[in-house]
């Protein structure tokens, strides 16, 4: 019998004891100590949770054309702890297919773990699950991917945002950035319904990372975003933006802003703006260029406010057509003071009151507007819509600038009524306009036609709103006839005269202030007006920054003809009928062959 020495069996004693103490001590770190963090862990690998992301609505015209849309692409990657030998063969033409290099496939497989730091700031190995090869995959790519039926390779589906017009209207529109947030336009203004609602579900999984679908305890599907139709016509914008295209070749300038509208409704059928940008790669064009310049950017709008000053002096009931003034003179008296008159584009002597609006005299519209008191021309300023936000509806609008009366110094007085010493937005001054095609009622602008689902019905109709009556009817209707005679052959805005039509409008040229002076050689040229005057389809206002043409950039040089351009194109489009032949109208005709 062989017997184990005492000091054999003290060692193999105390080697056990340090064994099992390890053992034990190692269970009472992970299941004491850092229990809490492993529970968390292991919870993480069981617990499964899928977000059902929901499908954004489109955006189409007046007339159904898709605007803005939505696909659903596939994000492809891979489980590298999934990896098979036998699969490596397929790699080569998994590259092709997704146009990456084996190289960066034999990477992603070969790179399993990761350091991260948990949050008590404690470097930790973690495995890898998923890593991403390449973010928008066609779903036609992905069956073809997903038949080569390599281990570990699956996708995402994610919906990405398209605009199948390029930049057409991209100002309209706005944009969806990187990371999923509308900016700008209808976008972000129509976000809430456009945006959908996502669904998600929780379950759990086993250790191979299968779904156990007896675990599944939530599950809510998503809600796709609804629809939005705009008041936009897409043959309408295409014309406005053709013609935008035609003046930035003929004159190079820093902007070019055009709206079309229905004046009865508000409606807007066409809205654009130089610089262009192209929605669907918003990121390669300066940001400068993807505001809405039509109403962020004011200028002094000119001679146009001279047609809202003598409606508000008719409208109180205190123009005499019959008056004449002497534009001769620079000086005249003002409620007991000297008032220095400004100068006119070129030297008048006695004017009639329809020619200081037709031949667009300075000093004659002064002198008018000083028929009414200062809060009275500040009230129908303001009522025209100067001073206050449109309405419009997408981010961006300002407010622009008109004084109180009581910050006018000696000059306001002579210089508001002919456009200076206020300044507003594209919008504005084209719903001022609109104002006399509207029988003397304010609109408001309208971009959005109704929100409907997917099976095509009307969720919200967003009908026509008035926003206040500014002038009578017999006001609006006298002072539409003096535009139309503006348009005619001895006014200063006949480039827009469009043959067999009654074009009423007033043109504009403003100098822009630079380092605290007006300038000589820098001018807004402008445009704003409607057609047929005796049943008004259409409003237009053009206006254009600093229009480089090698001479002044005069309203009526630069930017009526632009509306008559986009006049004529729409005309048989929008089957707008000829003019009533009467008077004025066949004078016109007989003057403009002649001419």
């Amino acid at each position: 019998m062989v017997f184990a020495s005492k000091a054999r069996l003290n060692f193999l004693f105390i080697c056990l004891l340090v064994v099992f103490g390890t053992v034990f001590a190692r269970l009472f770190y992970l299941h004491v100590w850092k229990q809490e963090r492993l529970m968390n862990v292991v919870e993480r690998t069981r617990q499964k949770f899928d977000v059902f992301h929901a499908r954004r609505g489109n955006i189409v015209d007046k007339r159904g054309n898709l605007l803005a849309t939505t696909r659903s692409v596939i994000e492809l990657g891979i489980d590298p702890q999934l990896y098979r030998q036998e699969d490596e063969i397929k790699w080569k033409e998994l590259a092709q297919l997704i146009s990456l290099s084996r190289r960066e496939i034999k990477e992603a497989f070969g790179t399993k773990f990761k350091k991260e730091k948990n949050k008590d700031g404690i470097e930790e190995v973690r495995q890898i699950r998923w890593h991403k090869l390449i973010g928008n995959l066609e779903e036609s790519l992905y069956e073809k991917v997903m038949a080569l039926d390599i281990k570990g390779v699956y996708g995402n589906r994610k919906y990405e945002r398209n605009y199948p017009q390029g930049s057409l209207a991209a100002h309209v529109l706005g944009f969806m950035n990187r990371e999923g947030r509308a900016v700008g336009g209808v976008e972000s203004f129509m976000n809430f319904y456009l945006n959908g609602q996502d669904g998600w579900r929780e379950t759990e999984r086993d250790g191979k990372r299968r779904e156990l679908a007896q675990f599944r305890t939530r599950e809510i599907k998503s809600v796709n975003g609804f629809n939005v139709e705009l008041t936009v016509d897409l043959m309408v914008q295409h014309a406005v933006e053709e013609e935008i295209e035609r003046i930035v070749k003929e004159s190079n300038p820093k902007s070019v802003s055009i709206i079309v509208s229905e004046p009865s409704t508000g409606y807007i059928l066409g809205l654009a703006n130089y610089p262009f940008f192209d929605p669907n790669e918003f990121w390669k064009y300066d940001i400068d260029s993807h505001r809405n310049r039509a109403v962020t950017d004011c200028y002094e709008p000119g001679s146009p406010v001279k047609a809202l000053t003598m409606s508000a002096v008719l409208n109180e009931s205190l123009l005499n057509f019959d008056e004449e003034y002497d534009c001769s003179i620079d000086r005249v008296e003002y409620k007991g003071r000297i008032v220095k008159l400004p100068k006119d584009h070129r030297p008048f002597h006695i004017l009639s009151t329809k020619d200081v609006l037709r031949k667009s005299s300075n000093r004659g519209i002064a002198r008018i507007a000083m028929k009414l008191d200062n809060q009275t021309f500040y009230e129908y300023i303001r009522a025209f819509g100067f001073g206050e936000k449109t309405g419009f509806g997408p981010g961006g609008e300002v407010v622009g600038t008109v004084h109180a009366v009581k910050n006018w110094d000696g000059l306001t007085i002579s210089r508001l009524p002919m456009g200076h010493a206020i300044n507003g937005t594209a919008m504005q001054t084209h719903y001022a306009m609109s104002v006399f095609a509207n029988q003397g009622v304010l609109m408001q602008p309208q971009i959005v036609k109704r929100i409907f689902d997917e099976e095509g019905r009307t969720v919200i109709d967003f009908m026509p709103r008035a926003r206040r009556r500014v002038l009578s009817i017999d006001t609006a209707e006298t002072i539409a006839q003096l535009l139309a005679e503006v348009v005619g052959p001895e006014g200063t805005s006949k480039r827009a005269f469009i043959n067999g039509y009654n074009v009423g409008g007033k043109s504009g040229t403003s100098q822009k202030i630079i380092n605290g002076r007006y300038s000589n050689r820098h001018h807004v040229g402008s445009f704003s007006g409607f057609f047929p005057v005796d049943n008004p389809r259409l409003v237009i206002t053009i206006v254009i920054d600093e229009p480089k043409i090698g001479q002044i950039g005069y309203g009526g040089l630069v930017a009526a003809p632009a509306c008559r351009n986009i006049g004529e194109k729409l005309i048989q489009y929008l089957n707008i009928k000829p003019s009533v032949i009467s008077g004025n109208a066949v004078e016109n005709l007989i003057a403009w062959q002649d001419h």
